[in-house]
C-alpha cells in the first residue's frame, strides 16, 4: 500500500463513489455493493458525468442483482484507470493532480523521500529523470468491496415462486463482484454466512496460483481472534486464503455495532500479534491441502495482513497501533464524512454533522437487524420517523426489502421498520393492556427501529440531484462516536494531513484516548445490559454479566501496563489515560450485579 491507511465502507451510500473520488491518488476505500438499486442509479449517473455509455439493466432482468453490480464495478474500474493514466502524464507543478498525490504522502514513505529529492534538484537531467522514476512507482488505490454476510434474503421470481439459493442478495452481490474486471478485495462484515462463504470456491479468481498470488482476495472484518480462526479455517478447506484480517472495534466505530463479551481491542491486536504465526500456520495447513486436490500446488503462505479500524483520532494512536501491534493499515471512516470531495453526504446532513454536540451521537437499537447501530439524534430520518409517530402512523414504508426477515405475523417476512409490521406489532401490544410506563417502554422499542435501505442510500440522490419516483428524502447516517469531536468540513489534504500529523484538526483537547473511549463505551453498554434485565435476572444472566464485568477488568489490567509503552504520547498525556483507566477500574470494581431485592 502506498498509504498507510484506507477508508472502510460507509453505510449504503456514502463511499459507493468513493474511489472515483480518491483512487487515483493511492487511497484506498470500499464500496458496499448491498444495494444494487442504488449502484444501478450511481451507474448512470457516473456514466454520464464521465461520458461512457450507459445501457439499463432493469430490476426484471435474469440475474439483475449481480449484473448491475459487475457494470458499476467495472464502470469504476475503466474510469480509475483513465484518471490515473492523466494524472501520472502531468507535469509536476503546483495544481496538478501528481503533485497533489506527491503531497498527500506520509514523510516516511520512501517515495515522498524521492519526491523531495527531485523537487530539490536543479540539474535539469537529472530532475527529469527523477520524475520519470516517480511515475514509474506509483500505483492507485485499491476499489474494495463490502458485503454484509448475513444480509442474504432469499428471493422469487414475477410469479412469487422461490428461485434458487444463488440469487440470494448476498450470493447475487459476490456473484457481481467475482465476474468483474477488478483486482482488488471483498470485505465480508458481521458473522460468517456459511452458504455464502462456500459460494466463493465457484469463481476461480479466489484461488492462488502455484505463486501465491491472488486475483480477488477475501479479507474478513472480525472482533476477536477467535472467530477469526474459525472463519480463517472454514475458508482453507474450501482452497480460500484469508489476505487479511480487518479488526474493528465491537463499539466504537460507526453503522452497525456487533459487541464483544467485554473483550477490549487492545487485548484483541495483542493476541494478533502475538499468534500471527501460529494462524498462519494453522490455517496454511489446511489451506496447502484443499488447493492440492483442486490441482494447485502452493509452497508457502499467501501474504496474510492484520488492520484495525473503530474510533481512531489522533496521528500518534494511528503510529502507535501500527507500530505496536504490526499492522499493515488502519481504517479511518468517522472523518471523511466531513469531506464533501470523497464521500455522498448531502448539505443538509452535512451542516447538521457540523453543528452536533458530543450527545447527539449514541448506540442505539435502531436497526431493524436488532444489531446495535452507531446513530445520529439529529438527523432527518429521526425527524421523520418521531413525526410518522405523532400522527398515528408509525414505520416506513418497505420498498426495497433487504432487511425482511420477521415471519412473526405470517409466511412473508417483514422488516422491523416497516409500517406493516409497527402496526400489527403496536395492535398486539395495545392487547395485553399493560401498564403505562410498560407499555410505553415496549412501544418505544417497537417504533425505535428505522428505515436504513432508504436512509442509509437517499444521501447520494440528493448530493448528486437524481430524480426518483420515490419522494422520500430522510437520511440515516451512521457516525461513530469520534465525529463528536471533528467539527467543520475539511479537504482531503487537511484529513491526510491529520491523519499523518502535519496538523491537527481535532476540535476539542479533552478528546480520550482510543482505548479510553472504547472502554467508556463498554461500560456503558454493560450498565443498559443491567438495567434492561433487571426484571428477568437470573444466575445465566448474572453470570454472563459478571464475565463481562470481569473481561473489562482484565482489560484495565491490560492497558495499565501498556500506557507507559506508548512513547509517542507525551508524559501528561500517559499520565492522564492511566488515571482514566483507573477511575474506571475502581467505578467497575463497585458495580455489583446481583438479583435486586423486592420490596
Amino acid at each position: 500500500m502506498i498509504h498507510s491507511f484506507h477508508i472502510p465502507v460507509l453505510g449504503l451510500a456514502y463511499t459507493v463513489s468513493t474511489p472515483f473520488k480518491v483512487a487515483k491518488y493511492g487511497i484506498s476505500s470500499v464500496v458496499s455493493i448491498v444495494d444494487d438499486i442504488l449502484i444501478e442509479e450511481m451507474r448512470k449517473f457516473h456514466s454520464q458525468e464521465f461520458n461512457k455509455p450507459y445501457t439499463p439493466i432493469a430490476p426484471d432482468a435474469q440475474d439483475s442483482r449481480a449484473q448491475r453490480t459487475t457494470a458499476y464495478l467495472n464502470l469504476m474500474k475503466e474510469v480509475v484507470e483513465e484518471q490515473f493514466k492523466a494524472l501520472r502524464n502531468e507535469p509536476f507543478e503546483e495544481g496538478t493532480d501528481i503533485t497533489r498525490y506527491f503531497e498527500m504522502l506520509p514523510e516516511t514513505e520512501e517515495l515522498k523521500q524521492l519526491y523531495n529529492d527531485m523537487l530539490t534538484t536543479t540539474e535539469v537531467k537529472a530532475k527529469l529523470s527523477l520524475q520519470e522514476k516517480l511515475r514509474g512507482l506509483i500505483k492507485p488505490g485499491n476499489i474494495d468491496v463490502n458485503i454484509m454476510s448475513k444480509v442474504d434474503k432469499n428471493n422469487v421470481n414475477a410469479d412469487g415462486e422461490a428461485l434458487e439459493a444463488i440469487y440470494s442478495d448476498a450470493l447475487a452481490s459476490l456473484r457481481g463482484f467475482a465476474n468483474s474486471n477488478l483486482e482488488s478485495s471483498i470485505i465480508l462484515s458481521a458473522g460468517m454466512n456459511p452458504r455464502l462463504y462456500s459460494y466463493l470456491e465457484e469463481f476461480p479468481d479466489f484461488f492462488a496460483n502455484e505463486s501465491g498470488e491472488i486475483k480477488k482476495k477475501v479479507v474478513l472484518k472480525v472482533s476477536d481472534y477467535r472467530s477469526a480462526v474459525i472463519q480463517g479455517k472454514f475458508l482453507a478447506k474450501k482452497g480460500i486464503w484469508v489476505s487479511e484480517f480487518r479488526v474493528e472495534s465491537g463499539l466504537n466505530c460507526g453503522g452497525h455495532a456487533f459487541a464483544t463479551s467485554g473483550l477490549l481491542m487492545g487485548p484483541i491486536l495483542e493476541e494478533f500479534k502475538n499468534k500471527r504465526e501460529e494462524i498462519i500456520d494453522s490455517i496454511f495447513e489446511i489451506y496447502q491441502k484443499a488447493l492440492a486436490e483442486k490441482g494447485i500446488n502452493i509452497a508457502f503462505p499467501p501474504h496474510m495482513n492484520v488492520s484495525a479500524q473503530g474510533g481512531i483520532g489522533t496521528h500518534k494512536e494511528d503510529v502507535f497501533l501500527r507500530e505496536y501491534y504490526q499492522l499493515e493499515s488502519t481504517g479511518w471512516g468517522t472523518p471523511f464524512l466531513l469531506v464533501p470531495e470523497t464521500t455522498q453526504v448531502d448539505d443538509d446532513t452535512l451542516k447538521r454533522l457540523v453543528d452536533a454536540k458530543p450527545t447527539d451521537f449514541y448506540i442505539s437499537n435502531a436497526s431493524p437487524l436488532g444489531v446495535p447501530f452507531s446513530n445520529f439524534k439529529n438527523s432527518s430520518i429521526e425527524e421523520e420517523r418521531l413525526k410518522r409517530i405523532a400522527k398515528g402512523v408509525p414505520g416506513s414504508p418497505c420498498k426495497k426489502k433487504f432487511l425482511v426477515s420477521n415471519t412473526e405475523f405470517g409466511a412473508e417476512p417483514l422488516c422491523l421498520a416497516s409500517r406493516k409490521y409497527q402496526h400489527l406489532k403496536i395492535n398486539q401490544l395495545n392487547e395485553q393492556n399493560l401498564p403505562k410506563e410498560e407499555h410505553d417502554q415496549q412501544f418505544n422499542a417497537i417504533t425505535e427501529k428505522i428505515c436504513l435501505c432508504e436512509g442509509l442510500s437517499v444521501s447520494a440522490y440528493i448530493k448528486n440531484n437524481i430524480q426518483r419516483k420515490e419522494k422520500n428524502r430522510a437520511v440515516a447516517i451512521c457516525p461513530g462516536p469520534n465525529m463528536a469531536y471533528f467539527n467543520r468540513i475539511f479537504t482531503l489534504e487537511e484529513i491526510v494531513g491529520h491523519i499523518y500529523g502535519k496538523i491537527n484538526l481535532l476540535s476539542n483537547s479533552n478528546r480520550p484516548h482510543v482505548f479510553v473511549n472504547e472502554l467508556n463505551l463498554y461500560v456503558e453498554y454493560l450498565q443498559n445490559d443491567i438495567k434492561q434485565s433487571l426484571k428477568s435476572l437470573n444466575d445465566k444472566k448474572i453470570k454472563y454479566l459478571n464475565d463481562f464485568k470481569n473481561q473489562l477488568l482484565q482489560g484495565i489490567a491490560y492497558y495499565k501496563e501498556l500506557v507507559p509503552k506508548m512513547t509517542k504520547e507525551s508524559l501528561n498525556n500517559r499520565t492522564a489515560i492511566l488515571k482514566q483507566f483507573q477511575d474506571i477500574e475502581t467505578f467497575l470494581k463497585q458495580l455489583e450485579i446481583k438479583t435486586p431485592v423486592l420490596a
